[in-house]
This record gives C-alpha cells, structure tokens and sequence, in this order.
C-alpha cells in the first residue's frame, strides 16, 4: 500500500490512512502507531525551545575507530548536549580530494554510542548513493544510478533500495539522502551525470519510484532530490549557484515529473536544492532552498508533500555566496531565511552555534513563531517513532557481521553492472576481442587509464587486475594531468605496434573537483588527458575500444571514435563487467539511458551474446564476483 502524504506530517491535509497510522509497504518496519502519536507530542510538549530548535539540525559525524574518550567523540556529545541536536549525518575522513572509507562496525559502533549519550533518539542519515560502499569498506559495492537506467530494469532498482535498507539499519543509519530524481537532460551537468537514472523523466520516475519501495520494505528512509530538479544545469552548487532556464511547462513535463511520482509513491523526505529558478522565483537572492514560493507555494501546496522538507547542505558554496558576513552570521541568515521558508530541518549548516542563535533570536523577535518550530518539530519526532526509536535507539554489533555484505547482495550488485554495459557503437565489430593466442604468445594489448589519480582509483586498478588476468602481458599506461603530456609519446609509440587498443576513460562528478582546467566541468575528463585521448584514438584508429568509465558523455568529444562503450560507473564491479564482455564472457545488451550529442540518441546499444565462460577471479579489492 502506498501513501499520497506522510502519516508524520502536519498538514491541513489529514487522511483517514494517516490517523491510522497506515505505512509505506505492507512489509515496512516504518509505522506510526498511536503509541508513538502520543509519545511524539508528549516529548515535544516537555521541550524547551532550545531543544525544539535543536531537533531541526543535523550535523556530521566522521566514522573510524574512536576511543570513547577520544577528542573527536567528546566533541560531538558535546554538540548534542549543548545545541540538541536531532541527528547527524554520517560520512567519512576526506584526504587530498579523496573519502578515507571506514569499516561498518566502526559506523555501528559510533550511531550506538551517540544514542546512547543523547537525552532524545537520534537519526542517522547518509548519502549512500551507491550503497555503503561508498564510505566504508566491505559493504555491497552498487553502481552509480545510471547504470540502473541503462539496465531498464526497475527490479533491479526494488532490491537496491531493499539492500542498501537491510545494511543502513544494521550499522544504526535510518536514513539515506536518495534517490536523486534529477532528470539529467544537459550533457555539461557537472555534478548530477551518472548519479541520476537518465534523462527521460519516465525512466527516472519509475526508477525513483523502484527504489523507494525496496527501501521502505526494510525501513528506511527515502529522500529526493535536488528539488524542483538538477539535471538540465551546468554548475555545481557546491561551487555557485546553479541555474535551471526551463519555464513552467518545461519544469511541470520534465524537471518535476520524477517527484511527483515520487510523492505518490510515499517518498519521506524531499531534499531543496541550492538552485535559481526564475520560472519560479525570480528573486535571484532566493534560490530554491530558501525560497517561500519553491517549497510552501510549489512542494507543499500545489505537490501536496506533508512529509519533511529537508534542506541540502547549508555549507555549500551555492548557497553562502548569497550572504554576506561572518561565518556565524552567515548561518544565522540561511537558518532563518529557510525556516521561514518552509523547510523542516537543516542539513549541516557551515557554523553550528550561529544556525542555532539565528533560529532562537528569530523566535524571540516574532520573526518566526514559536508554533512554527513545534509544527518541524513534532514531524521529527514522529519520524523517530514511526522507526521506533522511541523504544529502541541502539543496533546489534553482532548482527552487522551477519547483515552487511551477504554474498548474495554481491551477486545482484555484479549483475547490475553486466547488465549495464552499453555498446554504444562498434564500425569494426571489435568487441569482443578475438579469443587470445596460445599460452605464452604475445596478446598485443595496450591499455592506457586516463583518471584523476597518478595509480588511479579502486575501480581503475580493478580494472587493470581483470584484464591481467586474461592478457598477463598487456601494457598499461597511467595517465593524468599532470603527466599527460610526458606520456603522450610513449603511449602513441606502443598503440602504433599493439593489436588492440583499450583506452578506459575515468570521469565522475565529484564535487571536491574545482572546474579550473577541465574541459567540460567536474564530470569530464581533463583537458590534456582529453588530448591524447584525441591523438591516441586518431592514430590508433579501429582497433581502438574507448570505454567511458562513468560519464558517458566522453565519447561525443572524440572525433573519429569507432568503437564505444560505456559501464556509467568506476567501481570494481564496473569493472569486471566492461573487461567480462570486452572478451565475450558476458551478454551485453545495456542501452544509453541518456544522448550523447554528436554520437548517438537515448535508447541506442548494440547487442553482443556471450561466447565464453566468465573467468572466475578476484579484483584487486578482493572481492570475488560471479555471474
């Protein structure tokens, strides 16, 4: 059964469903019943402001191994007992540009003992967009959203969301910031690309919607974003305010499509972007996620969501570029600017202490009434209850050994990424590649990995590993942009002699990227990789396979590309998929969920049938994945 308004909202809208305390899935362990109703008011009748204010905040919580007296641990209890705050969101450590993953029992161990400090229940939210993986190591290792559009297959997309819940809950995280229901119509997007389904708004409806159900069937949590819609952008909110052009007809048929689906199918949450959108305000100091007529005009009265309105991050460029002042100040200003605007709780404001004085003065003022924080506040804690954290806040360690990483999930997270690969253009029918020569005889491979990292990243690397394992002698070239121009001669030296070419061109948003030097935005290639990219493949020519590893969109700035695949993600599954069908292993049958100018439309793929039995290996993770 699904919902058409969240049973924890407050509303003038008030079903008979909602009173009842009807949920999401007829197997979900998200239920309101008149227990939590009452508890949920009755905590919040015994709060002070200051504890209703703090519900509405969350911050970050960094997961590795911290002893209980630890500074970093102290530091956040301490945040809870001064602000009371509702909740944290859970990342990890970031590195030169990189995420420093964690284990799960290190998550785990961390959400127990938060809870155990805190006077209220805590929630726990993450962008696991890919799964856990993305943050800590040994979980299910998903693709990037994407390759699920290419596979067409909502199925797929059901246990995703069933898997990513069954893992999320067992480490004590309620809550993911996905699906991104962003429609990614504009190949420059330099931040939503591969992390949207694609760019026809059925598809990514009908994927959004997927999810969602496979998530709430194992309690979790759902969010859309990046309300009203991200995709037909070319700025990275995380850098400056980005600007969506489309007027109201555009935006009601395409942009908007996703999240009204979404909000039929019972989604919990709708994340506000930071994005100009004049069609709608066309205050140009009000972007989206501090704008009155975005969320309580549009999201609340004319969508119909009752659910909670959740800001993106309050730190991020896109928005704190619209004020001005000191940090505190600033947060202060963005606080109120989106309480009054509509939005229940803030997501990790840049100054904490001046999120939370902006908010108390404002209410002492009148600026913002005090019924109006009881109205986000009582939606949060219904929340809580309906995940019956009101009774039980904490999470098994044992159980994480059994919950995390089933070798099953594995299975269905590789099948994701076979099913995925797309051959978008082959003149020459290289792939796959002709059965290799006698043991001991040379396989003429030539493998050059354009990437952002001088050794690349795990899925590259992985990559390197698969293709070892079936041609040991094949040459690999690294190439960066540091670099790029040093190896140009010897890379085109050793394609002019090799029987085949496998150029894997590593590209995904990334919003610790800046976009000085790059052709295209954080999603593409740089520009001096991306010229001996150019030159690799003219001299080269048909024995040359191009393999987009992520962004999609590579292959239309090659001129002369015979040969074109794309896995839409870099992880090592991604990996030992592309290198799986490259020799015949594996079907290929994936179709582009999105155009690619200049090269090929929506929908295009060639079919390819398996030839050979899939070599059982390892990746250089040690993870072992099968068909």
């Amino acid at each position: 059964m699904t919902m058409k308004a969240k049973w924890w909202g407050v509303g003038p809208l008030l079903s008979a469903a909602l009173l009842s305390g009807v949920f999401a899935s007829a197997t979900s362990t998200i239920h309101l019943d008149r227990k939590g109703q009452r508890w949920a008011a009755k905590t919040l009748h015994k709060m002070s402001l200051e504890e209703k204010i703090g519900q509405m905040i969350m911050v970050w919580a960094k997961v590795k191994f911290l002893n209980v007296q630890s500074p970093e641990i102290v530091q956040l209890r301490n945040e809870m007992t001064k602000y009371h705050v509702g909740g944290f969101g859970v990342t990890v450590a970031v590195e030169d540009g990189q995420l420093i993953k964690s284990e799960p029992l290190e998550a785990a161990a961390l959400t127990n003992d938060l809870q155990k400090h805190s006077k209220y229940p805590l929630l726990f939210a993450a962008d696991f967009e890919r799964g856990l993986s993305m943050r800590l190591n040994g979980a299910t290792a998903f693709p990037a959203a994407m390759a699920f559009g290419a596979t067409n297959d909502p199925r797929l997309a059901t246990e995703f969301g069933r898997i990513s819940a069954i893992e999320s809950r067992a480490i004590g995280i309620q809550w993911n910031w996905f699906p991104v229901a962003d429609v990614n119509s504009n190949p420059a997007n330099p931040i939503i690309d591969t992390r949207s389904f694609g760019e026809d708004s059925a598809l990514v409806s009908k994927m959004v919607d997927a999810y969602i159900d496979g998530a709430h069937r194992e309690g979790m949590l759902t969010t859309v974003k990046h309300f009203p819609g991200h995709g037909d952008t070319d700025t990275d909110s995380h850098l400056s305010l980005a600007r969506v052009n489309g007027n109201m007809e555009r935006l009601n048929t395409v942009e908007l499509l996703p999240f009204r689906s979404a909000i039929a199918a019972g989604v919990d949450t709708v994340m506000v972007g930071h994005l100009l959108v004049p069609a709608i305000e066309p205050d140009p100091n009000l972007p989206a996620s501090i704008s009155p007529k975005v969320i309580t005009d549009l999201l609340k009265s004319q969508l119909g969501f009752y659910g909670l309105v959740v800001t993106d991050g309050l730190d991020m460029a896109g928005l704190t570029k619209v004020f001005h002042g000191s940090e505190h100040d600033i947060s202060a200003q963005i606080a109120v600017a989106a309480v009054r605007a509509g939005e229940d709780m803030l997501i990790l404001p840049g100054d904490l202490d001046g999120a939370v004085t902006g908010l108390l003065d404002a209410v002492k003022s009148g600026e913002i009434s005090e019924q109006r924080i009881n109205q986000s506040a009582l939606k949060i804690l219904r929340m809580k209850a309906s995940l019956d954290l009101n009774r039980h806040r904490t999470v098994s360690l044992e159980a994480v050994q059994q919950l995390v990483a089933q070798p099953g999930n594995a299975a269905l997270a590789q099948k994701v990424s076979d099913e995925a690969i797309t051959l978008v253009s082959d003149a020459g029918h290289v792939v796959p590649l002709p059965p290799l020569a006698q043991s001991g005889q040379p396989s003429g491979i030539v493998a050059v990995i354009f990437t952002d990292q001088p050794q690349g990243s795990e899925g590259s690397r992985a990559f390197v590993y698969q293709l070892r394992q079936r041609a040991a002698d094949a040459r690999v070239f690294y190439v960066d942009r540091r670099g790029a121009r040093d190896e140009e001669d010897a890379i085109l030296a050793a394609a002019s002699e090799a029987t085949h070419v496998i150029a894997l061109a590593e590209a995904v948003p990334n919003p610790r990227r800046t976009t000085q030097g790059h052709s295209g935005g954080s999603a593409s290639l740089d520009a001096t990789p991306l010229h001996v990219l150019d030159a690799l493949v003219q001299q080269a020519g048909p024995k040359t396979i191009l393999a987009s590893f992520g962004n999609p969109y590579t292959g239309g700035s090659v001129p002369g590309l015979q040969t074109y695949m794309c896995t839409f993600s870099n992880t090592s599954g991604s990996a030992a998929s592309l290198v799986a069908a490259l020799f015949g292993e594996i079907p290929v049958h994936g179709r582009l969920p999105v155009s690619i100018p200049g090269l090929a439309p929506r929908g295009t793929g060639l079919d390819r049938d398996a030839r050979a039995a899939r070599t059982d290996t390892k990746t250089g993770t040690e993870e072992r994945y099968r068909p």
